[in-house]
Parts: C-alpha cells; sequence; structure tokens
C-alpha cells in the first residue's frame, strides 16, 4: 500500500549521493537489510503499527542507471468478503540519477512497480508511480504521480521535501514532510484515507524527522513520524494515522 521504506525522496537522495561516488566505477551492486517497530509509509502504518522485516538489492551503472527491488512485510488487517490482502510487498524500480555539471545540484528521475503478492482483494492492490527529484547538496525537493493508485483509487501526487544533515561523525539527522493529493472523482472512494461519516479525503499531509547512529556498519535510527490525519480521519478510526516513534536497525553490505 501507500512506500516506500519511509518514503521514496529517501531512497532518490541516496541514490544521488551514491552514484557520484561511483561513477568511476562500471557497476556497483549493494544490499540492505532492517527491522523495524513499525512500517510507516508517507506517515501510515503499513503493519497495523507492528513490527517488520525489510530488505533488499540494488545495482547501479554508468552513467548514472539503477535498478533495484526491496521488500517488507505487511499487515493491512483481517481478509474480508471479497479475498485476502497479501502479507508482503515487493517494490522494482529503476531510473536514473545523477549531478548537473559541476554543481552542487543533482536530479534523479525513476518509475517504481509496488507488488503484494497473495493479495486477492478486488481491486488489487498493485500499482505504478514515475517520480522527478531534485537535489542541491543535502536537500532535496521530488514530485511523484501515480495514474492508478493502490486498489484503484485513481490518479495520485506526492509532492515531498528532504533535508539531511551529518554532525559529531557518527550521527545523522533526517527531515521529511510530503503532501498527499488523491483525486476522488475518479478512483475507487472505498479505500483510504476516508472520513468517519463516508466522505473521501482528496488530501492529507506526512512528516518524520529521524536521528541515526552508525556504529560498527549498522544504523539505529529512531524517527518521529506522523501525520495531520485525526483518528476518525483515519481507515475508519485508526491509529494508524497517529504520531508514533519508530525504532529501526539496518545493515548495509
Amino acid at each position: 500500500m501507500l512506500n516506500k521504506k519511509l518514503t521514496s525522496a529517501a531512497v532518490s537522495a541516496a541514490l544521488l549521493t551514491g552514484l557520484g561516488a561511483s561513477a568511476a566505477q562500471a557497476y556497483e551492486i549493494s544490499a540492505n537489510v532492517a527491522l523495524v517497530s513499525d512500517y510507516r509509509f508517507r506517515g501510515i502504518s503499513q503493519t497495523g503499527t507492528k513490527a517488520a522485516v525489510q530488505g533488499g538489492f540494488d545495482a547501479s551503472f554508468e552513467p548514472g542507471f539503477y535498478i533495484g527491488t526491496w521488500a517488507s512485510s505487511v499487515d493491512f488487517g483481517g481478509d474480508n468478503p471479497t479475498g485476502s490482502y497479501g502479507t508482503m510487498e515487493i517494490d522494482y524500480y529503476a531510473g536514473w540519477g545523477g549531478p548537473i555539471g559541476d554543481t552542487d545540484f543533482g536530479v534523479d528521475v525513476g518509475y517504481y512497480y509496488y507488488q503484494y503478492p497473495g493479495d486477492t482483494v478486488d481491486p488489487k492492490g498493485d500499482y505504478q508511480e514515475f517520480n522527478v527529484t531534485g537535489s542541491w547538496k543535502d536537500l532535496s525537493i521530488g514530485v511523484t504521480y501515480s495514474d492508478d493508485y493502490y486498489a484503484k483509487t485513481g490518479k495520485f501526487w506526492y509532492y515531498a521535501g528532504d533535508y539531511s544533515l551529518s554532525f559529531a561523525e557518527d550521527f545523522s539527522l533526517g527531515l521529511h514532510v510530503g503532501y498527499n493529493s488523491f483525486d476522488r472523482d475518479t478512483g475507487n472512494k472505498t479505500f483510504f484515507p476516508v472520513l468517519s461519516n463516508g466522505k473521501a479525503q482528496d488530501s492529507y499531509t506526512d512528516y518524520s524527522v529521524t536521528l541515526t547512529y552508525s556504529v560498527w556498519g549498522v544504523d539505529l535510527s529512531v524517527a518521529w513520524v506522523g501525520t495531520d490525519l485525526d483518528t476518525e480521519d483515519c481507515f475508519g478510526d485508526s491509529d494508524a494515522c497517529d504520531d508514533t516513534a519508530v525504532f529501526s536497525i539496518a545493515k548495509s553490505f
């Protein structure tokens, strides 16, 4: 449902940095694995506020192209009369990113496909997105578009800003804000986000502040993640949209 790993913008920013460092190589392959206390995507819990196991692989090629896949356990609640929501999300993505000339500016253009194996609910949750992210030093601003979002909910736009900084050698701080905009005139109105009276929400804002400490090649993070949705606005009275602390331990190879 709503992903990618604390947001696509964060992934794009990481790729912009990594591709610049590996420009002299023909290709580079990396992997990552993580355990998180709650899988939050664009501010919303994808695991019923429970823990998740995540991991992925990335490959980058000259002059800045990349492909990758990433997966996480998910929990969208019990089965409904039309089937099961599934228990896994698998993301596939590809694109190009790199610096603009000899400046501190960069750009990333990517395609993402979100798949939910085992999802037999009608309509199914699989969907695609297109993303463009620009960066300047430690700041990135991105725009994401889906022609038909999760569970056929129609057109969707996501505008995100991220800022990261390192300090005290092994610490880093990440700031994120995103604006989610839904087209409720054309999409399926039975899915999130809806008000308790059944009226569809057409937008919401998500945000997060993440502190990371790197030691022995392992990243230990704590993030404060939230949205501007009230409890009654979220899945008909759910705590999946409430502000919360998320803890994670991650390792890259």
